[in-house]
């Protein structure tokens, strides 16, 4: 079982000699090994069960690094590189060869992106490598927003846990490249449209959902529990499950009295930000009780609601 600790070095060491080590960020825990080795990245596949059709997104420190890497950022994706990193987006960006296909599932494009996390700018500082990192849980399950998160999930399959307290985010990144001048937003995460729009002007949103990603996070069914997720308002799915126990997830306060579910608020203040640091460990705990069902409130469709939708709607799908 892997150590869950807080030593920079041993992660470091860990990661030179090319095993895996899993480090937190602001939106989720990652599951980290050197970008430009494919042997390394390799083990990130087998660890998750991942495809290898789904591409991994890098992680550095600094965007002074990103000419090693990327051949070129379109001038206002630089613009939202210089607003939002360190931060919860990642760029679409022309890969250099010296990032290996199997980082981008031989895509033309590899997903950057500077996490806005103390601890791990502190690792990513002391390597001479970028870090690829999907979410550090089994493929297609709940991404982790603990350390204690990750050892249950993979604590058997990787070398170090580097444990930097809860996510502040809680969503995973939103994902922007360019495509003919245009802005698209690929993936909803932890930067809202409202702030990207805000920055570059109108963009264009392609959320692909199919086993041909374009992008990390875009398959159609993903984040998912094991138990059954119903998407719906609760007063109306509710008695369609008479004599079974419920779990719920809404956003504010439940519209009346339900003391035989087991409720789970987002944010009883309606605040997004909570809402999103809340989903993944509110689907987790639900998921590991004893309720038979999981039905889900979709959020008002604004700011982070958006991408707390997104991810709702992707784990109730089967």
């Amino acid at each position: 079982m892997a150590e869950i600790g807080k030593s920079i070095s041993k992660a470091k060491d860990f990661l030179i000699n090319n095993h895996l080590v899993a480090m937190p960020t602001e939106t989720v825990y990652g599951l980290a090994a050197n970008a430009l080795n494919p042997d390394a990245v390799a083990k990130i596949f087998e660890a998750k069960e991942r495809p290898t059709f789904d591409p991994l997104i890098v992680h550095t420190f600094s965007i002074n690094q990103l000419p090693h890497f990327v051949s070129e950022i379109h001038p206002s994706l630089l613009k939202l590189a210089e607003n939002f990193w360190p931060g919860p987006l990642t760029l679409l960006l022309p890969k250099k060869q010296t990032i290996p296909d199997i980082v981008t599932s031989g895509l033309s494009r590899v997903g950057v992106r500077i996490p806005n996390h103390p601890v791990a700018l502190d690792l990513l500082s002391q390597l001479d490598f970028p870090l690829a990192a999907p979410s550090a849980n089994p493929f297609g399950y709940i991404s982790p927003t603990t350390a204690e998160h990750v050892r249950k999930q993979l604590g058997g399959r990787i070398a170090y846990i580097l444990d930097g307290g809860h996510c502040d985010v809680g969503l995973e990144s939103t994902i922007v490249g360019e495509e003919n001048d245009t802005i698209v937003v690929y993936r909803l995460g932890g930067l809202s449209i409202d702030d990207i729009e805000s920055v570059v002007g109108k963009v264009s949103i392609q959320l692909n959902q199919s086993s041909n990603p374009l992008a990390p996070g875009q398959l159609k069914s993903h984040y998912a529990p094991k138990k059954p997720l119903l998407i719906g308002q609760l007063s109306l799915l509710k008695d369609a499950y008479a004599g079974k126990k419920i779990g719920a997830i809404v956003f504010g306060y439940p519209e009346k009295d339900n003391s035989d579910v087991l409720m789970k608020e987002l944010s009883l203040l309606k605040n997004y930000s909570e809402a999103a640091v809340n989903l993944f460990s509110f689907l987790r705990e639900l998921d590991e009780s004893d309720v038979d069902v999981i039905i889900a409130e979709l959020l008002p469709e604004q700011g982070l609601g958006l991408a707390i939708n997104d991810r709702l709607k992707r784990a109730a799908c089967k």
